[in-house]
């Protein structure tokens, strides 16, 4: 076990085994978790009286951005809330732009001690986190429009993996606590140097394509799939190795890949697969954690939830205005390229029965937990009042609020969880 993500008050020790007692003291509860909680809906008063009596808290984490920058505000404000909410007790050692791990590296980095809390990448990994790199693949049953698809791709997925005790327990081996199990940064472009949204535009283009999956998605649609590292994306299009790349909206901005490549192509009706992360911590650091201090980190998710939300929805608007500058446009596939993809589509969820747990079973609840909600997120009055395009000029954080969707969430999926 390690104990250095709690701080410890006393200086100049040397000896482990004393180092070991020094900083399990510091951790509230002998550095075995427990102690008294609070209810659920406890006011920021309420916190931090019970957080009195317990020992500084040390989190060490990273941000996948520069500080302050928008794509890494979910995390940002989320440390931000619990420090606040804990009266202080609570801190977190941030390093900016994944200074510690890479996003593929980060579940090592969790496992080692060089951090305590990341954003993780497993479906990068299949072969470790198979249900993982399943449940991924089911995200081509997205909705991909602005709002709703924004909203509803980032709970049923959720709602879904808990569901899942496969899923959960593919993170335990790997001594992961899961917090939570899946977001995404918004739905996967084409961002191409010329317009192409139709099969006959599409055909024999070479399209940098992130993995297998999005692969033979690009390959349904006529295109060649070309493997080209993230860093290299803008050379390439601007030189024209690749015609577009497949990416998020997010993505591409960071990538600065818009001013060579302006033309984007994003359907609500037919998506890419998209590469989730999710939000694990180190499973003994975690249960070294008073439990206050764990339903705090828990309760605060709805904070993570807000700004990963409002990333996605902040990077849009960023591109929007950009593509507009260069002189592009968003629009959807033409009939023909969203039939071909979709068909694609279904025959890749269809093969989910074969490889993922459970089967047709799983196949069924993704296919139900998409669609369910969807229905949840429009009955909350969610809608798509304009489409990427026009998403620019209409937008703001008021019209925008997130409030209703993360309590649904929290009430639906997460607060069965929260640590008791």
């Amino acid at each position: 076990m390690r104990f250095r993500s709690v701080a410890c008050a006393v200086a100049g020790i040397t000896a482990s085994a004393t180092v070991l007692t020094a900083c399990a003291e510091s951790g509230g509860a002998g550095g075995q978790g427990g102690g008294a909680g609070v209810e659920y809906g406890a006011s920021i008063e309420e916190y931090q009286e019970a957080f009195e009596s317990v020992d500084p808290i040390v989190i060490h984490t990273q941000s996948p951005a520069a500080k302050g920058a928008s794509g890494g505000q979910h995390i940002e404000k989320y440390a931000e809330a619990v420090s606040e909410w804990s009266g202080g007790k609570i801190t977190f050692d941030m390093v900016y732009s994944n200074g510690v791990a890479s996003p593929t590296e980060a579940d090592n980095a969790v496992q080692d001690g060089r951090l305590d809390l990341a954003q993780v990448m497993g479906a990068y990994e299949p072969q470790e986190y198979p249900v993982t790199f399943a449940l991924n693949n089911a995200s081509v049953l997205s909705d991909n429009s602005v709002v709703v698809g924004s909203l509803s791709s980032n709970a049923w997925p959720v709602d879904v993996a808990f569901s899942t005790p496969e899923f959960i327990s593919e993170y335990e081996e790997q001594d992961l606590k899961l917090l939570i199990p899946s977001f995404n940064s918004g739905s996967i472009a084409l961002i191409c140097a010329q317009a192409r949204n139709d099969l006959a535009e599409l055909k024999g283009q070479s399209i940098a394509s992130g993995s297998a999956t999005l692969g033979t998605q690009v390959s349904a649609l006529g295109g060649n799939p070309v493997s080209i590292g993230y860093t290299e994306y803008y050379e390439s299009l601007q030189r024209g190795v690749a015609a577009c790349a497949a990416t998020t909206l997010t993505a591409g901005m960071i990538a600065g890949i818009m001013e060579v490549a302006p033309h984007i192509t994003i359907d609500p009706e037919a998506g890419f697969v998209n590469t989730s992360g999710a939000l694990a911590m180190n499973a003994d650091v975690w249960e070294g954690l008073p439990l206050v201090a764990q339903q705090l980190m828990w309760d605060r998710l709805d904070v993570f939830v807000e700004g990963s939300m409002n990333k996605i929805w902040e990077g849009t608007v960023a591109a929007s205005a950009t593509i507009a500058q260069f002189g592009g446009a968003a629009e959807p596939f033409a009939d023909d390229a969203r039939d071909a993809l979709t068909a694609k589509n279904e025959e890749i969820v269809d093969g989910l029965a074969e490889t993922a747990p459970g089967g047709d079973e799983f196949v069924r609840r993704v296919r139900d937990s998409a669609a369910e909600w969807k229905t949840t997120v429009t009955d909350l009055g969610y809608e798509n009042t304009v489409d990427y395009t026009g998403f620019a000029e209409w937008y703001s954080p008021e019209k925008l609020d997130t409030t209703a969707f993360v309590d649904e969430l929290f009430a639906e999926v997460l607060l069965e969880h929260r640590p008791s």
